[in-house]
């Protein structure tokens, strides 16, 4: 097994039904940025948010398309496709790869011409560690202005949160690339007429722009949300990454590899292709109610995701996505942790009929072994299928021809791996 950050949500980087070694590469985190060049290359161990302070340290006008949360490792993020706040903009991290290093079968150290076309598009959004042991990648850096703007709007049902979601469905996928506009939903007490449950909405805004531009692309989109300047904030793209994730820290937080938050959870996927209508939406708001702490994230897709085929890299869920969904089941006691998968569990088959179907798509970087596991370091092609086809749909295949040409002997498995099948290796 290899782990970088250690954040694989189903512990895969660390645990196994059979006897395994882990390839650390906690201390492997060299990140050197070339401003000129405007690429870095990032070895496999590094976080997050140590490469957002040292692109920072070099350019206030460079960036990366990358998730939220500063602890998690490079490693694996890039390998699983990469959403985050520039994902309408630039598209997903595995994007803007544009060389690697990875360790194969046989030992040997491979660059982007040595290991093939074939190697190199299934390492990005194909999850890496099916083939080898990533060792660094070289990415361009995107173009980010010196300011940009973020706010948080939060809106219970009493406020209206159900139209405004209902309405936000229609838009956030279709608004100026630059604004990045994502719901948190949690569940928090009502009114004090009443300190009944409600579910508030968490309105998540980054604009790569100024304060001015946001606030009129807000009312020529979306007015309802009542948007005003002093909800707003005005700071550097680094910054951005501290108000929206863990304000009030100092920026050399980035740099800490301890996550904020520990706790027991659980998490699963969807994508939307159709608006959910308000009745939907109200019997969503009543599971979310049943139990303690839930909650959900919709990040929009849209934008530059739109151009690219799904057959680009590995990761394919593009054109037709209105928005992910992340469902989040958290507990800081183990034994409720049966609690939270269980309501876990039954809100996500109550979600089937409002998001994608044929396959019922997920997410890689949010792996969920309730889609189908390998058992006892076993790896059955048909039930890979399961749960291939709903990580990576008609990529799953090639995924299967490449892991077969270049690790038959199956030496790099875990319990979702990409299985290999001897008969379609190249000799």
């Amino acid at each position: 097994m290899v782990r970088s950050g250690g954040h694989d949500v189903e512990g895969l980087s660390y645990v196994s039904d059979a006897p395994f070694v882990i390839v650390d590469l906690v201390n492997f985190r060299n990140i050197a940025v070339d401003v000129e060049d405007r690429s870095t290359w990032i070895q496999a161990g590094a976080s997050l948010g140590q490469v957002y302070y040292r692109i920072a340290e070099k350019s206030k006008t460079l960036g990366f398309p990358a998730g939220f949360c500063p602890t998690v490792g490079v490693g694996g993020h890039f390998s699983g496709g990469g959403l985050g706040a520039l994902v309408r903009k630039y598209g997903l991290s595995a994007d803007q790869v544009i060389d690697a290093r990875i360790v194969n079968v046989d030992g040997k150290i491979l660059n982007k011409e040595t290991m093939g076309k074939d190697l190199y598009w299934a390492i990005r959004g194909g999850g890496a560690a099916n083939f080898g042991v990533i060792l660094s990648w070289k990415v361009k850096l995107v173009t980010v202005p010196p300011i940009v703007t973020a706010a948080t709007i939060d809106r219970t049902l009493e406020q209206g949160a159900t139209d405004l979601v209902h309405k936000w469905q229609f838009i956030a996928d279709r608004v100026h690339q630059d604004l990045y506009l994502a719901i948190i939903f949690t569940v928090a007490n009502g009114s004090q007429a009443s300190w009944e449950k409600t579910v508030k909405a968490q309105f998540i805004i980054l604009f790569l722009g100024r304060v001015d531009k946001l606030l009129q692309l807000m009312n020529e989109n979306f007015p309802d949300l009542g948007l005003k300047g002093n909800d707003c904030k005005e700071m550097s793209w680094v910054e951005s990454h501290i108000y929206l994730y863990e304000r009030g820290k100092p920026l050399e937080s980035l740099l800490d590899r301890d996550p904020i938050n520990k706790s027991f959870l659980k998490v699963k996927t969807d994508y939307v292709k159709e608006p959910i209508s308000k009745a939907g939406l109200q019997g969503i708001w009543k599971k979310l109610m049943e139990v303690e702490e839930p909650s959900m994230m919709w990040t929009p897709l849209g934008g530059v995701m739109n151009e690219i085929s799904e057959f680009e890299l590995p990761y394919p869920h593009r054109v037709g996505n209105i928005y992910n969904i992340l469902y989040v089941g958290s507990c800081y006691v183990e034994r409720d942790s049966r609690i939270q998968i269980g309501w876990m569990r039954r809100f996500y088959r109550y979600m089937g009929p409002y998001v994608s179907k044929n396959p019922r798509a997920a997410y890689l970087n949010y792996k969920d072994l309730d889609l189908g596991q390998n058992k006892n370091g076993k790896v059955n092609y048909s039930k890979a299928k399961m749960w291939g086809v709903k990580y990576f749909k008609g990529n799953f295949e090639r995924l299967v021809k490449v892991k077969s040409m270049v690790d038959p002997s199956n030496f790099f498995k875990d319990k979702q791996s990409i299985p290999p099948i001897k008969s379609w290796r190249k000799h």
